[in-house]
């Protein structure tokens, strides 16, 4: 079967370094500690959620400030041009658009699961506000403040937010950003509002529109997880079967419980192959190890699934431009 692998849309660290530069913090130094480049990242390539720690440690001792998810969070303007804002727009009201935004939420995000609650006829509520990283939860919570009050006409405020710490900004700190009281220590996240801001109507409601953008929206959704085989193959081959030479896709479709011809035609949706997917993953493999190890050429053979070492060889050549040892030389001078 295949499990998820938490990851976010990319157009968040595209927004994250957009306004890192807007606020003057050092995004050169902050993403490289992720081995991102100076520059704005890939908006359509997703990217794994569990570089959040390392890359918001980094934010905060770069930066100096303890409370850098929640300045840098505030600081996002909404974003545009998604099929979330569509699904939004085009539904009758505001409570109808968030819960499509629910309901698509892995289009933005999977590390996170959010759910509408009413407390009473008063009091709606967004829960699974919840990560263990605090301050990519703050910068997230900025994120859906900014979006909701932009998607809203400016009508939407939140009344309290739960946080699932003890340890985070002063009270004021938080009103001054987010505009409302804030409990540390909670069980879970939680972002309280007027539920009266579920029927707030949209300007924008088209039915027809509504239609297309739910359709693309499912699709999309239905892709993503497809890519999630990928990284189930790459388990399956790290798990020792690529060492043991006996990669065969009829050995790893079985191991997925599924027909080789399933597994074939849902790469193929991808732009993929199997054939590509082993070798992608046999290049970052080989780069790794002749980079960062002493391992022998021989035992990287070995372990990259290769028979010999001249077939090694050929194939490094033709994915670097370079022979094995002059790889490694260059990355280990």
């Amino acid at each position: 079967m295949v499990t998820n692998k938490a990851s976010d849309a990319g157009i968040f660290l595209w927004m994250v370094y957009q306004t890192m530069h807007k606020m003057n913090l050092d995004a050169a130094a902050i993403f490289a500690s992720v081995h991102l480049p100076d520059q704005p990242p890939d908006k359509s390539v997703r990217r794994d959620n569990s570089t959040q720690r390392r890359f918001w440690d980094a934010a905060e001792k770069i930066s100096v400030d303890s409370d850098v998810g929640l300045h840098v969070g505030g600081n996002v303007p909404p974003f545009r041009g998604q099929v979330i804002e569509y699904l939004f727009l085009s539904s009758p009201t505001f409570g109808e658009g968030l819960q499509r935004t629910i309901r698509y939420q892995a289009l933005l995000t999977d590390a996170m699961s959010f759910k509408l609650e009413h407390h009473d006829n008063k009091v709606a509520i967004i829960s699974g506000l919840n990560h263990p990283v605090r301050h990519y939860l703050e910068c997230a919570i900025g994120i859906l403040l900014n979006f909701f009050k932009y998607i809203s006409e400016d009508a939407f405020t939140p009344s309290e937010i739960w946080l699932p710490y003890d340890d985070g900004a002063k009270q004021d700190e938080y009103k001054k950003i987010w505009g409302c009281n804030v409990r540390l220590g909670q069980t879970e996240g939680r972002l309280f509002f007027d539920a009266k801001l579920l029927d707030h109507p949209s300007p924008a409601y088209e039915p027809e529109l509504l239609k297309v953008h739910e359709h693309h929206a499912a699709s999309q959704l239905e892709l993503l997880h497809k890519h999630q085989l990928i990284h189930e193959i790459e388990k399956i081959l790290a798990s020792g079967l690529l060492e043991s030479s006996e990669f065969d896709q009829n050995i790893v479709a079985s191991r997925l419980d599924r027909s080789a011809r399933s597994l074939r035609a849902d790469l193929q949706l991808l732009n993929t192959s199997y054939e590509k997917v082993i070798a992608q993953y046999r290049e970052r493999l080989a780069r790794r190890l002749l980079s960062q190890t002493q391992e022998s050429i021989d035992q990287i053979v070995y372990l990259t699934g290769f028979s010999e070492p001249s077939a090694f060889s050929r194939a490094f050549k033709r994915w670097t431009g370079e022979t094995p040892t002059a790889y490694r030389q260059r990355k280990q001078q």
